[in-house]
Order: structure tokens, then sequence, then C-alpha cells
């Protein structure tokens, strides 16, 4: 068997989740790429939407994936809480999971009143740059009375339930608001009962409730019951269950969309229901070393390279899940030739993610061997340009994030256009963690974390002018300037950008003229304003002239709207013929040929933040 530091897995996997934060950040945040975004969220509405998860590489806060997210991260603290406190993790996955339940505070704005999205999945979807400089209206879309949604109800009520059992031991009044809105919440979502995509339809492409939201009333109920030991939550689960239908899957596993296999091994350990036990090993048994029934044995479909797979769209994903309730349901039963089977099997399914496949590669963002560098994210891939393939290399490293994964045949391409195979999200990377957390309690003792992690990215040039010489003699010189902003440490926008064009006038003072016989204009012009000539060492007849383009604002986040260009010359009278260039600052290293140029200074609101100054 494989051996990997697990403790530097789980570290990294619980960072993804800082990668995907929406809203006003803290200064705590460890990512130098990231930085505020969706700061009107709500305002459209007349609440604070700000905060919580982007759901995968895209800008959407989807209700339910984002709850369900938050409740199994949860849960894999309410399993495996030692684990992370052995690797000295406890208060990072902690945080991450506040960042949620701080949103869904904010969110549930009346008791029978929830915003369930925010972004528009069609507007969004068609834009590819990051999340600081959206350019698009986000509008907000609720549950409510009139407008039901039980499933992203429940399952936030879960997800609020499951987080005021795992707060209460460090922060017991935060536990209780938790808990006091998850009740509202579950009210809310049992007595007025649609599917939520019937109200919310914008997410009926992206995230449409299939199984309905049965399910998510059982689930919502047994975490209400773990968070208060009130019987009624129970039997309100319980119900819920004779309204299941009655021929229970096993062939799925535990989703977004499907939390009864979840729900199944949860009130297996709390009932002994036989039902419920016979299901759960039906369920596990496919997923494993096959099932018999009526003398045929029935298995999970397995790639060559032993992966268990469901089907291509998060292959990966759905083997976490499968490995996350196997590693879940093996620690509690006693007969041991079981808990092997479901234990061996989750261990293999985690390896394999890891490394441990024909490809011999690792699935995870910056962990392990040849580990995917072009996930389908557009913060981690930093375009300017809202082009998929410019840059060719991702600019950030998403550190843990679980991608896609391969094909049936074990067959995968790095691609960030395969978006089936390299998607990330935050259900994805879910469970997983906890089975990374399981596999520190089992295999990690002696491992630590990573010191200083993550890195700081060093950023690349952000700011800057590309040049060239478009005439130049003893009149004038004429410039073709191009002012970029391709910022992504983080990604900015900025509507007061300006650079400076240096000269030295020398030869006109020498000549009888002075810097009031320059002319400055422009032959083509993108907004800026070209100031007169101004004085930067009188000494050494050192000039410049400013080109600010404040006012207008330049982001990365298309082709002509991260950068403008200028053509200006500056000229002496007709008849004067003593102008010579060749002296000039800015000028050095200038040709025919538009290149960047480092004399050419960008300044930022009057700050530099390109380029170096005459000396």
């Amino acid at each position: 068997m494989s051996s990997y530091n697990y403790v530097e897995v789980l570290q990294k996997s619980i960072l993804f989740y800082e990668a995907q934060r929406s809203g006003k950040l803290p200064e705590s945040n460890r990512l130098n790429w990231r930085g505020d975004s969706g700061l009107d969220d709500g305002k459209d509405v007349g609440h604070d939407l700000t905060g919580g998860w982007y759901d995968a590489g895209d800008h959407v806060k989807f209700g339910l994936p984002m709850a369900y997210s938050a409740t199994v991260l949860a849960w894999t603290v309410y399993e495996y809480r030692e684990a992370y406190e052995q690797a000295e993790l406890l208060d990072d996955i902690l945080d991450q999971i506040k960042w949620a339940t701080d949103y869904f505070l904010k969110a549930h704005t009346a008791p029978n009143e929830f915003w369930a999205q925010v972004g528009d999945g069609h507007v969004d979807h068609s834009w590819w740059g990051p999340a600081e400089v959206m350019p698009m209206s986000r509008p907000a879309f609720k549950i409510d009375e009139n407008c039901p949604g039980t499933e992203v109800a429940a399952q936030t009520a879960a997800a609020l339930a499951a987080g005021s059992i795992i707060f209460k031991q460090t922060d017991s009044s935060y536990a209780a608001e938790l808990l006091k809105h998850a009740k509202q919440l579950y009210a809310f979502a049992d007595q007025y009962r649609g599917k939520y995509t019937d109200c919310v339809t914008n997410a009926q492409s992206f995230y449409n409730s299939w199984s309905g939201y049965i399910d998510e009333l059982i689930w919502g109920g047994i975490w209400l019951y773990l968070a208060t030991n009130d019987q009624s939550y129970l039997d309100q689960a319980l119900k819920a269950v004779d309204e299941w239908p009655k021929d229970w899957d096993y062939t799925f596993t535990m989703s977004w969309d499907n939390t009864f296999f979840a729900s199944q091994i949860l009130l297996a350990r709390i009932t002994k229901e036989q039902r419920f036990i016979e299901s759960t090993e039906r369920n596990l048994d496919y997923w494993s070393t096959g099932l018999v029934r009526n003398g045929t044995t029935e298995r999970m479909t397995y790639t060559p390279g032993g992966l268990a797979w469901l089907e291509q769209w998060g292959s990966l994903r759905y083997a976490a899940n499968a490995a996350f309730l196997a590693f879940v349901y093996a620690d509690w039963i006693t007969d041991q030739e079981k808990k092997d089977q479901y234990q061996s099997f989750a261990i293999r399914q985690t390896h394999y993610m890891l490394g441990d496949n024909p490809q011999k590669r690792s699935y995870v963002v910056g962990f392990g061997q040849n580990p995917p560098v072009h996930p389908h994210h557009r913060t981690a891939h930093g375009s300017w340009s809202n082009q998929l393939t410019n840059p060719s290399k991702h600019r950030h490293t998403l550190y843990g994030a679980l991608v896609g994964g391969p094909d049936v045949q074990d067959q995968y391409a790095d691609d960030i256009s395969d978006y089936v195979s390299n998607e990330v999200a935050t259900d994805y990377n879910a469970a997983f963690t906890g089975n990374i957390a399981k596999m520190v309690q089992l295999f990690g003792k002696g491992q630590s974390k990573l010191p200083n992690f993550p890195p700081q990215e060093p950023a690349e040039d952000e700011f800057y002018v590309e040049a060239a010489v478009v005439r130049n003699d003893t009149t004038a010189t004429e410039i073709k300037a191009i002012l970029y902003n391709r910022s992504g440490w983080p990604a900015r926008s900025s509507k007061a950008l300006s650079f400076r064009y240096y000269v030295n006038l020398s030869e006109v003072f020498a000549k009888g003229y002075t810097e009031k016989h320059i002319q400055i204009t422009a032959s083509y012009n993108e907004g800026a304003s070209l100031s007169p000539l101004t004085v930067y060492d009188a000494s050494s007849h050192l000039y410049f002239t400013e080109i600010d383009f404040t006012g207008v604002v330049l982001f990365p986040g298309g082709e002509s709207e991260h950068k403008k260009e200028v053509q200006f010359r500056l000229s002496v009278p007709n008849d004067a013929n003593v102008w010579d260039a060749s002296n000039d600052y800015s000028f050095q290293g200038l040709t025919s040929n538009i290149q960047k140029t480092t004399k050419i200074p960008v300044f930022d609101r009057g700050v530099i933040v390109f380029g170096s100054l005459p000396s």
C-alpha cells in the first residue's frame, strides 16, 4: 500500500474552500491572489448577502450545493474531530465551515424567507475571468411561503444544525444562534413544501432537484435530532422516510441532490433498525466487493485501475462520497469482516485519487506526483481577456482541489476546456476532506502539516505599458502606447491609471526654445488626458507628460476592457528642427515594434506600480 503525507493533503483540501470565498475577505486571508468580490450581493433586494462560497469554477452562489457541502464538512468534524486536532488543523476547518454558516445566517432574513441563490448562472457562465472583477449584475433569488423550496431550506437547516454541534465546544453562543435558525428553517421546509427549482428556476440548468425534497427532510431531521436530542426531530425524519420511495436504491451514493444514502447510515446507527442496516450494506456491498442478489453478483462499474466509477461527470466525487460513507459505517459496525471490507474499499478509492492509478498521478491540485495544473476554475486561471485559452498556463495554484477525474478506462486529460473531467467544486471536496481526515487517523501518526503554507505567489507584471515608435525626426516623436491592467494578485479594477513619458530638452533649450514650445497631441486616444510638459529635474532639463486615464475603467475582464491605447506626439514648431529623441529617457530601447518598456512608468492614483523613474 502506498503511503502519502495525509496531513499535507488535509491541509491543502481545507485551503480549497478559502479559494472559494466570496465577499469581504478577512485579514487572515492566506491567498494573495484572492481579494474581495461580490460586495454588492443582495443590494438589489435590500439585504446584505455578501459572503459564502462560489460553488465551483464559476461565481454563482448556489444555495443547495453550498449547504450540502457545509453539512458534509461539519459531519467530517463530527466523526473525525480528533484527527483534525492531531493534524493541528481543527481551527482551519472550523474557520472554513463558519464562512458558510455565517452566510446562511445572513441569507435567512425571516423565519420563512431564505435567499437561495445569488447570481444568474447563464450570465455568469458566459464570462471567463476572476471573481474580483465580475462585470455582470448578480440577482438574488429567494424562497418563502408563497414560493417555497423545501430542499434548500432543509439542507441549510442540516448545515446549521451540524454546525451547531461542532461549534458548541468552542463558541456556545454561536452554536445556539445556528441552532435557532436551523429550527426555523426546518419548520419552514416541512410546513411549506415545494421543489426549490420550481421557484428558483435559474438553478434548473445547474443544480436541478432530481430526487425531490423528501431526502432533505430526512437529513435535516436527523441533524436536528443529533443537535438537540429532541425525539420529535427523529420522529419527523422517520415519518419522512415513510414518504421516500419504498424500493430503496442501492446503486447510487450520497450527493448534493440525494442525501438518503447518508441518512440511512446515521439512522442505522441511531435506531439500530434492521431496514437501515440492510439498506446501507446493500449499497456499500454494491460499491465494494459486490452484492449477491438472486444468485448473481451485482457490482459498481470499476475502471481497469480500480476506481469505482459511477459516471463521467465528477467520477472521483462519487467515489469519494461512497468512500466516506464506507469509512463512517465501518467505524460503527462490529463485524470485523465487514469492517475490513468497507474500510479497505474506502482506502483504495482514496489512494487512487492520491496517485495509486494507471496514470501514476495525483488528482489533487498542488499535491503529489504530476497533479492537475489546468483545473476548470476562472479565478485560479486568471484570464485578463475573457478567454479560456489566455493565458496558456494558470496563474495561480488551486491547492487541494479534487478535479472531476478520469473516464471509465482511467484516461484523463489535464485540459481546462474539459470541464467534465477538470471541474472542481465545494461538493467534490467535502467528503474527500473527511476521507483524508480518516486517513490521518489511520496512518498519519508522526506526520505534520507544511510550515509557512501556502507560499505567497510572486506576482507577474500586473500594470505596464507597451510602446512603439510611429514617427521620429527633428520636429517630432510620435509614440503608440498601450496601457495594460493584467492584475491577478488579486485581480482588481482601476479607474485612476496613468503613465509618464520622460524627455530630455537639453537640445531644445540650447536653441533658445523651452518646454512651452512643445506641443502634445493625440492622433488616437481611448480616453486619456495629456498633460503639458512638467518639470522633473530642471538642472538636467528632464520633463514628462502624464498620459492620464483617470475616469476610464480598466479591469482584467475582456480584450478591450483590460487595455487602452493612445498615440501621442511631442513636437516643436515646424521650422525649428531642434528635436532629438535619442537622449529621451522613455525613448530608450523603443523600435517600430510594440514592446514592454520599464522606462514608461505606470501609476495608480499617483503611486508607481510599474517601471522605473529617471535617476
